[in-house]
């Protein structure tokens, strides 16, 4: 990405987990990006993350950083339930937003900010980082081109295990359980690699018996142009893939959400002569998908272009989460 000697600069809304084990440290390596401040209800907190991660301001409330004229564009990591709400209080201090997924729990709740971006001008998106991934864009651009023939079913997996009941993504009521923390992906990737919107969409739920929240989901998504089935689960053996099967090849990526930063990825052909598993290795140079989500949330403020993911594409991929929970209650 070219520098243009302009930095955006970020305010982190919290101390949470990803932000400052992955995400910040990422966007810090950024050419676009300057991370500027850090805020958490716990000044001590605030200040322990800033000095570790050499974040030049801390503040002991997020409405202090909001009030910070210096920070244009705000990261929201905050847990699920709280996403709209300080997404909506950041626009109104005039600041861009890059918030965590699954950025609302109700689609209802995502046009009101659609109608308040569209009247400030602000830049606003979802984080969904694996679409601006060099394997991703990779694979849609194969596809595209007919590379495996023509796509008829997209399969995928994508697993972790967490029986934590401290753990929010164990708690129902801040948006907790698979589908919303990591069946979202299969759901959009499906949708960005067929270009379309399912026409119909079935789903299948086994709950956690104590939490009350969807451990394992399954899915069949069917598009104008094939099938996506995949499955997702928060207590069973951490595992992922994302297979593409075309009437001539079919393509793997073999490590599909959590890109590791320390070595190539990798999209594996299968070429399925007479039923053996002959095949290629395309690699993808190392790089970090959060530094990459960074810049180009960066780029689009700067260029006033547009955000990688869109509130649209939002929308969109909310609506089939709820439609998926709708077919798995009957």
């Amino acid at each position: 990405m070219k520098n243009t000697g302009r930095k955006v600069k970020w305010g982190i809304l919290s101390t949470a987990r990803i932000g400052t084990l992955q995400v910040i440290p990422a966007m810090q390596q950024g050419e676009l990006t300057e991370v500027a401040a850090i805020a958490s209800r716990s000044i001590d907190e605030a200040k322990m993350w800033a000095d570790k991660l050499n974040i030049p301001k801390a503040y002991s409330s997020y409405e202090e950083l909001l009030q910070d004229e210096e920070i244009e564009a705000i990261y929201n990591p905050l847990p699920n339930h709280l996403h709209v709400e300080w997404t909506i209080k950041s626009m109104q201090h005039g600041k861009h937003v890059l918030c965590e997924k699954p950025f609302a729990l109700h689609s209802s709740d995502i046009r009101p900010v659609i109608t308040l971006k569209e009247k400030t001008g602000l830049k606003v998106g979802e984080a969904f980082m694996v679409k601006t991934h060099p394997q991703w864009l990779k694979v849609k651009q194969l596809i595209e081109e007919g590379f495996i023939g023509k796509l008829e079913l997209i399969h995928g997996f994508f697993s972790y295990f967490n029986n934590d009941p401290h753990n929010i993504r164990n708690i129902a009521a801040y948006g907790g359980g698979a589908l919303w923390d990591i069946g979202c992906y299969p759901v959009m990737t499906s949708r960005f690699i067929f270009g379309e919107e399912p026409v119909n969409i079935k789903a299948s739920m086994t709950y956690d018996a104590t939490f009350n929240t969807d451990k394992i989901v399954s899915a069949i998504l069917e598009f104008p142009s094939g099938k996506a089935v995949f499955s997702a689960s928060t207590q069973l053996v951490p595992y992922q893939r994302m297979q593409f099967f075309g009437t001539e090849k079919m393509l793997e990526i073999s490590i599909p959400f959590n890109a590791p930063v320390e070595q190539p990825a990798e999209i594996i052909i299968f070429k399925g002569d007479k039923f053996e598993n002959t095949n290629e290795v395309i690699t993808v140079p190392v790089c970090n998908q959060y530094t990459i989500q960074g810049d180009a949330f960066s780029k689009a403020i700067i260029d006033d272009g547009e955000e990688p993911v869109t509130l649209e594409e939002t929308y969109r991929n909310t609506k089939v989460i709820e439609a998926m929970f709708r077919s798995a209650r009957g």
